[in-house]
């Protein structure tokens, strides 16, 4: 195996399989839409045109709103809370590390984590709020595309309403799509935090090792 292709296989090969279901996503839902619009007497959508639908667009940011969400969050929660027993949480006494400190900087540390005043904190604080950035992005991407959808399924019955961007985020249809995916979502990392504490996997970071005790929290 090529050392670059090696070196990089986790996210290629978590990539490549976003790129497959994506497209499996936009195969399926072009036939579902289609189905729905010969059922109401309406000529067929191109695979194109379907693409720039409300009824694609919903549902994609749906998804990935929630996962940001999920992953922002666990990455902050993470650095303010501790869990006796999980790899997932650090060491229940642990403070800053040394690393964190500024002036523990060497040659080969990014320059900002070098800097002082907001640089620094923005540093600091860079993956948290780049995850939250993806779902405020994601998140309007749903409010926009959730509208659009919205609005056609108006469309479809005579004399309905159609709804502005602001008044679709009032609606009770808006947040039932979205609390679905976001409490599953942190069902989700709580299992993982609980499970972690006595189930193990061989060879992966996220668990300890075989042998640890059950009371080991964190992974070292």
């Amino acid at each position: 195996m090529p050392r670059w292709l090696k070196n990089n296989a986790l996210s290629i090969v978590t990539l490549a399989a976003f790129g497959i279901f994506a497209a499996l996503q936009a195969l399926t839902g072009w036939q579902v839409r289609n189905d729905d619009l010969a059922a109401a007497g309406l000529a067929a959508d191109s695979f194109w045109h379907y693409l720039g639908t409300g009824h694609f667009t919903e549902a994609l940011f749906e998804n990935w709103e929630s996962e940001f969400l999920q992953m922002g969050a666990y990455v902050l929660l993470t650095a303010l809370l501790v869990q006796r027993g999980s790899p997932e949480s650090k060491p229940l006494d642990q403070g800053d590390r040394a690393e964190d400190d500024p002036a523990n900087a060497g040659a080969q540390s990014p320059a900002w984590s070098r800097t002082h005043g907001i640089q620094q904190w923005l540093y600091r604080n860079s993956l948290s709020l780049g995850l939250f950035g993806f779902f405020l992005l994601s998140f309007t991407g749903h409010l926009i595309g959730g509208t659009a959808e919205f609005n056609e399924q108006q469309a479809l019955e005579q004399g309905a309403d159609q709804v502005s961007v602001w008044q679709f985020l009032g609606t009770a249809d808006f947040w039932f799509q979205s609390m679905q995916n976001w409490q599953s979502e942190f069902l989700a990392v709580a299992a993982l935090v609980l499970l972690s504490i006595v189930l193990r996997q061989h060879g992966s970071p996220q668990s300890k090792p075989v042998t640890a005790p059950h009371a080991q929290t964190g992974t070292e």
